[in-house]
């Protein structure tokens, strides 16, 4: 009797024992290889604007990162948004302006007094000023946009943020110009081809389909940013890069002569809490989809790979960092 009730109770924990190892090895085989990955949150901007577009070229570029199980392309208010969503752990990667971020890691402008650690993983496109004014307007330089009707861009706008910087370093203010508008794109133009505006600012892509549109009727010039005038905004706002547009391009204005100008580079961003390795992977991806022939988004065809590393205004997350060095692209 009593050899059967111990031969019972190595029954019933034997199939205790069975229990529990069966439990652990499912839990271990759900994780298995995703317990290493992370979702990404991947901040843009609006959905009919380059920044979402980018994002969801480069949303299968990462998810093949062992790193990562799935990137979300979220719909955001763009350059701001984007730094503090990613300081509030809402978004781990985002797109941003360089004047932006600037302003982020210095504590200035819109984070007056509030510092914000921002980490970059890589270079993008420009966003170039582009200064275009009506041919029989005798607008020949900026300074020639003294007395002259003006539009600059929507209030607060990165575009009359430019603006405002450009006519300062050629030593004008909006109380210098004859007229000063707040347009969008579209109105500005509408504006000029009624000869209600000599001249517009648009801080853009290359080419803006806007400046476009009105050259197909109208005969305009480029308002070049160069030289002193150039030097001068570079050393006070170090965000901005020079530019050239070259002339007798097709995709972009099919111009006479080049516009020397220039721009504002986009920065991928991304958050200190991802990890070395996995921001390392990610920076190797982005580099090497840079050089095939897949690329399909407009501004990311501009992105010279070999130069992106170079000249960020904030630091690199030590992932892109180590792979920067790997290639040789900090010397």
């Amino acid at each position: 009797m009593k050899k059967l009730k111990w031969i019972s109770m190595i029954a019933i924990v034997s199939i205790l024992l069975a229990a529990c190892g069966s439990d652990g090895a499912s839990g271990d085989d759900s994780s298995g290889g995703d317990s290493s990955s992370q979702s990404v949150v991947f901040g843009t901007g609006g959905t009919s604007g380059a920044y979402y577009a980018i994002g969801g070229s480069l949303k299968p570029i990462f998810e093949e990162s062992d790193s990562i199980g799935n990137v979300t392309v979220e719909s955001t208010g763009a350059s701001v948004a984007n730094i503090q969503n990613i300081t509030d752990g809402l978004n781990q990667m985002a797109i941003v302006m360089s004047d932006v971020a600037y302003d982020a890691v210095e504590g200035k402008g819109q984070f007056e007094g509030n510092k914000v650690d921002v980490q970059a993983m890589a270079g993008m496109y420009q966003n170039v000023v582009q200064v275009v004014a009506m041919s029989d307007s005798g607008i020949k330089s900026i300074e020639d946009l003294k007395g002259k009707k003006v539009g600059v861009g929507q209030v607060g706008s990165g575009v009359e943020q430019s603006a405002k910087k450009v006519l300062e370093a050629a030593g004008l203010t909006y109380d210098d110009l004859e007229k000063v508008t707040h347009t969008g794109y579209a109105d500005s133009v509408q504006e000029m081809k009624n000869g209600t505006l000599d001249a517009a600012f648009f801080t853009s892509g290359v080419p803006n389909s806007n400046i476009t549109d009105l050259m197909q009727q109208n005969d305009v010039s480029f308002v070049e940013i160069k030289g002193d005038l150039a030097d001068k905004l570079m050393e006070k706002y170090p965000f901005y890069k020079t530019f050239t547009i070259d002339s007798g391009d097709e995709a972009k204005y099919n111009l006479d002569s080049k516009v020397e100008t220039v721009g504002i580079q986009n920065m991928l961003i991304v958050s200190k809490d991802l990890s070395e390795d996995t921001v390392f992977d990610l920076t190797k991806r982005y580099y090497d989809y840079l050089g095939t022939d897949a690329v399909a988004v407009a501004p990311l065809k501009e992105v010279d790979r070999d130069e992106m590393a170079k000249g960020l205004i904030a630091p690199l997350h030590p992932g892109a960092k180590k792979f920067y060095e790997e290639k040789g692209l900090l010397e």
